[in-house]
């Protein structure tokens, strides 16, 4: 789940405000970053600010990535009612409309180098504009402490020739709490004990760590993980 999503759920605020806080699940750990990626294909569009009076895909209703575009718009000081033309959209909605001119940017929430990003930058001239600066520092503070600033490196897509800074929230493995202690230390030790092995057949396990599996955290861990991130000499609220 992203830890976002992960804090509404335990908190019942958001998206969960109707059936209230759920108190069935625990972290097991965070794992990589979930990039918050501002994707356009016009160049006049070079800042958050610039989507002003623009149409702009804004993910499915309800969801993370609505919540993330909603938090970025409103730190540009822009309201997704009055300030911009809204649609709802997903992933790959979202990829075609704006191959197809009908949007001009759209909110993309997912590890970088994300597929539907990377056939844009192939096959047009689709470009990552940063949320930095003053959104940034908004974002990263108080209650949307969820929010990190993160470094897209270039080249990460064809024509990107600049590293691009943004925000990021992350990807969090979670477990019901019904599970039992001993296997989720065994989840949690066969993750974290294999991050190279990990870290070969897929780029994002190179993120793996236990600095960041146990790092900015709003629900507490299971005892499972937590018995294994002691064991590392690292203390986390478990219940």
């Amino acid at each position: 789940v992203q830890s976002d999503v992960m804090a509404y759920a335990y908190a019942g605020t958001r998206s969960f405000e109707a059936e209230g806080a759920l108190d069935s699940f625990r972290v097991i750990g965070g794992l990589y970053a979930e990039a918050v990626q501002l994707v356009t294909m016009d160049p006049a569009i070079k800042s958050v600010a610039d989507l002003k009076g623009k149409t702009v895909s804004i993910g499915a209703p309800g969801s993370g990535v609505y919540f993330n575009a909603v938090d970025v718009l409103a730190a540009a000081g822009l309201d997704e009612k009055t300030d911009i033309e809204a649609r709802y959209q997903s992933f790959a909605d979202s990829a075609d409309a704006l191959k197809d001119g009908k949007i001009d940017a759209a909110f993309i929430v997912a590890g970088a180098p994300t597929p539907a990003i990377q056939e844009l930058c192939t096959s047009s001239t689709a470009a990552l504009v940063p949320i930095d600066g003053e959104i940034a520092a908004k974002l990263t503070e108080g209650e949307s402490s969820f929010y990190t600033t993160y470094t897209i490196p270039a080249n990460t897509y064809k024509g990107q020739d600049k590293d691009v800074v943004t925000v990021t929230v992350k990807a969090t493995l979670i477990v019901s709490t019904s599970a039992s202690e001993d296997a989720v230390y065994n989840i949690t030790k066969a993750i974290f004990d294999n991050v190279e092995a990990i870290s070969a057949v897929h780029a994002k396990g190179a993120e793996l760590s236990l600095e960041n599996a146990t790092e900015g955290m709003s629900v507490p861990f299971h005892k499972g993980a937590a018995k294994y991130f002691a064991e590392k000499g690292i203390e986390v609220e478990a219940k």
